[in-house]
């Protein structure tokens, strides 16, 4: 059994009539997050003999669009709160960053930019790929210390303690829950694993292809591990997040058909 401390890591004392100013866990662990994943797409890219500082800077444009996708698309799928409390929009601090909506307009502005910077794109893909899967691995654990993205009320042994004031309705007597966050942190750093030590070597001869194996493992641990949440957005009687893991799957396996045949060479009888 564990608890969350709170989601102040500290704070920055008054200085000159500004202040006090609460540090959240959740910001320093997605600004490790980025940082951690540049680090590695860059050590990547020089080592397979790409650009890598052009390739970092459409990254980091790729991730504030990703940033800015997430959250609208947590915004949409939450409006009957954000209706109410629209000064809670931009309070990305707080949490609220919706990985599906950061993974459809981060990569689709970081494709735009490489073509457009003429930096090769599939294979800047492959290079991103792990980096975003520990990225992602990092920056779960923000929902640990903001209480949130936890699951159904359980009594396993590695059970999370959840305070009164986040407990969702209904389930106030309850006090110990699934921590699905952790769940999928480590679903994440798996995929990691398996992209940099098995599959890359497999896959060097079709550009783009562990790209498209990333976005179908971790729609595949999405998918299982969303069952367990209690914080799901719904479309009608099926939850958003899983609709878009079984998408993802489907664009994983027409990506990785294509890069095949991209790459496989013509024989000509």
């Amino acid at each position: 059994m564990f608890a969350s401390p709170g989601p102040i890591a500290f704070q920055i004392p008054q200085i000159g009539g500004f202040g006090p100013l609460p540090v959240r866990w959740y910001g320093i662990l997605m600004a490790t997050a980025i940082v951690v994943g540049l680090w590695w797409g860059h050590r990547q890219a020089r080592r397979d003999g790409l650009p890598a500082d052009d390739l970092i800077s459409v990254g980091q444009w790729a991730i504030l669009a990703g940033l800015i996708g997430a959250r609208v698309y947590e915004v949409i799928f939450n409006w009957d709160y954000y209706g109410q409390y629209p000064s809670k929009i931009p309070a990305v601090w707080e949490g609220g960053l919706a990985i599906h909506g950061g993974l459809i307009v981060g990569p689709l502005v970081g494709v735009l930019l490489a073509w457009k910077w003429h930096v090769p794109v599939l294979r800047g893909l492959d290079v991103t790929a792990p980096a975003i899967a520990i990225g992602q691995a990092i920056g779960r654990w923000g929902n640990f210390f903001n209480e949130e993205a936890f699951g159904r009320p359980t009594n396993v042994p590695w059970k999370l303690f959840i305070s009164p004031p986040h407990r969702p309705p209904g389930l106030g007597q309850f006090e110990y829950f699934h921590p699905t966050f952790l769940y999928e942190s480590l679903w994440d750093f798996g995929v990691f694993i398996l992209l940099v030590t098995w599959l890359r070597p497999r896959l060097r001869a079709h550009p783009g292809a562990l790209f498209f194996c990333y976005i179908g493992l971790y729609s595949i641990g999405r998918f299982a591990i969303e069952a367990l949440r209690l914080d799901s957005f719904w479309l009608g009687s099926f939850r958003v997040p899983q609709l878009a893991s079984v998408v993802g799957v489907i664009i994983a396996v027409i990506g990785l058909a294509w890069t095949r045949h991209r790459s496989s060479p013509v024989h000509v009888s």
